[in-house]
């Protein structure tokens, strides 16, 4: 079956470890740079102002706007301070959304981006963009937004709050599920993505249970990490669109969107997608809800506040611009799915 592929590794160094972040200063040096401009979000400002005094002289200040889903107009602010600071690079401090301004700096300025995440998004492992702009969002890929280095310290993730450490988890197994059936899976993605998967799948539970253990963390992001990797590597498919179109049209919160749809698109492609269920299962789709059940993440889009009006708006849109998917998709499928999903009905095994 694997007797011919292609895998193209991407140009990433990696330092992970319980108290990493104190080599920043140590990674920077090694790219050259000497004045970067250190991203968050607004709730991330504390640490990363923190992370700014440690690199003294070498921070030229912290921008902590950075907005879910980057709309444009964040990306451009953010664009000019890195400019007026005189930036040589970008130290991107927090999850996706932080990241992703890093990247939509990067892509315009092509400035280094040093990913430090405190979350388990896995944007810093992908060349994946994404920017926001009147209900729609855009993606692509370009060498120029894949992070330099990436910084992972378990220890920032000690304080990450358990719903949204779990629905972060979500967002991580996501990739790995759509990385097993892409059409340009190989070996290697496969096991990234199964090694992935089986680490999440065992730390979100003890995470939940005691969220300051380090061995869990360390364990959860360290799946994060093969997650997002896969997700570098691979084609999006069915899930990923829908989550974008859910997002950039309605503004729904990023990994919550995740935790929500995954279990029904895994339920729907399951039957073209055999490694889904050796590695969760007979019933991949349920395996999934039962979990997010028992962690207490959302179930339905209707909590994360979708409207019934707009399912109709989802559709179309991921209807108007398909991604690959192993099993064909049509707007009569997408719709049940949706519906589904937007309900919180527990998906059962999907019939070919």
């Amino acid at each position: 079956m694997w007797d011919e592929f292609v895998h193209e590794s991407l140009p990433m160094r990696v330092v992970f470890g319980a108290g990493a972040s104190a080599r920043l200063g140590a990674e920077l040096d090694r790219l050259g740079l000497t004045r970067v401009l250190v991203l968050s979000t607004p709730g991330q400002e504390p640490l990363a102002r923190r992370i700014a005094d440690g690199l003294g002289p070498r921070a030229a200040g912290v921008y902590p706007h950075a907005r879910m889903h980057v709309p444009v107009e964040v990306a451009a602010r953010a664009r000019a301070a890195a400019a007026d600071l005189g930036a040589d690079g970008c130290v991107a401090v927090g999850g996706g959304s932080t990241i992703g301004l890093g990247k939509a700096i990067a892509l315009e300025h092509a400035l280094p981006v040093v990913a430090v995440p405190t979350t388990y998004a896995g944007s810093e492992m992908t060349p994946i963009w994404g920017l926001t702009d009147g209900g729609r969002k855009r993606t692509g890929r370009d060498p120029k937004a894949l992070p330099r280095s990436v910084v992972y310290d378990p220890e920032l993730t000690v304080a990450l709050p358990v719903p949204v450490s779990v629905t972060s988890g979500f967002n991580a197994l996501a990739h790995a599920v759509e990385g097993l059936y892409a059409p340009d899976a190989s070996p290697i993605t496969s096991l990234m993505a199964r090694e992935g998967v089986q680490a999440l799948l065992a730390a979100l539970p003890l995470v939940a249970a005691a969220p300051r253990d380090l061995a869990a963390r360390s364990r959860a992001l360290y799946g994060a990490w093969l997650c997002g990797a896969v997700l570098g590597a691979t084609t999006m498919s069915l899930h990923h669109k829908l989550c974008h179109v859910l997002g950039g049209a309605f503004d729904l919160p990023h990994a919550e969107v995740h935790t929500v749809v995954l279990p029904h698109v895994a339920a729907f492609n399951a039957p073209a997608a055999p490694a889904l269920a050796d590695l969760l299962g007979p019933d991949p789709g349920g395996a999934l809800w039962d979990l997010a059940a028992k962690l207490g993440a959302p179930r339905s889009l209707a909590e994360l506040g979708l409207p019934s009006s707009g399912i109709g708006e989802v559709v179309g849109q991921a209807v108007a611009s398909p991604y690959a998917n192993p099993r064909p998709v049509t707007a009569d499928d997408l719709t049940r799915l949706v519906r589904a999903a937007h309900r919180g009905e527990r998906p059962g095994p999907a019939q070919a």
